[in-house]
């Protein structure tokens, strides 16, 4: 499939529709709307952000890049609508992410899921990522899975 990635505002509408998708998805997972523990990602707080498209333009998945503290980086808000899962979306966003984080020195990228995201979690292991204790606001926090990959 041919993609085009966006950097985008984190407010954009295409990236506000994908993140307002997502959302849905998980409140259904998780049965509830309160399901994200800490400080919720904004235009502020996400400087990189990602939006895939396809050839005729239409957005179909995003992603992008948290700071945190001592020089670190966050995955923050990956996500592909169910119907083009599989076919390549979410790695080429992540390659690019990984790709975003090297450029800005991060040695290592960190990222948050959920145990009601078992696919997430399987697609993060294939691409390199190991489980790490919970860091941040998700330590301590049972539906959150930790996962890092060193990018050196």
């Amino acid at each position: 499939m041919h993609l085009i990635l966006d950097r985008v505002p984190y407010d954009a509408p295409d990236a506000t529709a994908l993140r307002d998708a997502q959302q849905a998805e998980l409140h259904v997972r998780y049965s509830s709307e309160d399901h994200e523990p800490g400080e919720p990602p904004t235009a502020a707080n996400v400087p990189f952000f990602l939006v895939a498209r396809t050839a005729d333009g239409t957005a179909v998945g995003c992603g992008g890049l948290r700071p945190l503290g001592a020089g670190g980086l966050e995955i923050k808000r990956m996500f592909v609508l169910p119907a083009l899962r599989g076919r390549g979306v979410a790695t080429a966003i992540l390659r690019r992410i990984e790709e975003e984080a090297r450029t800005l020195g991060c040695p290592e990228l960190l990222l948050e899921t959920g145990t009601e995201q078992p696919d997430a979690m399987r697609f993060y292991e294939r691409e390199g990522y190991r489980r790490i204790d919970n860091f941040g606001h998700y330590a301590g926090e049972a539906h959150s899975v930790c996962y890092a990959r060193t990018l050196v």
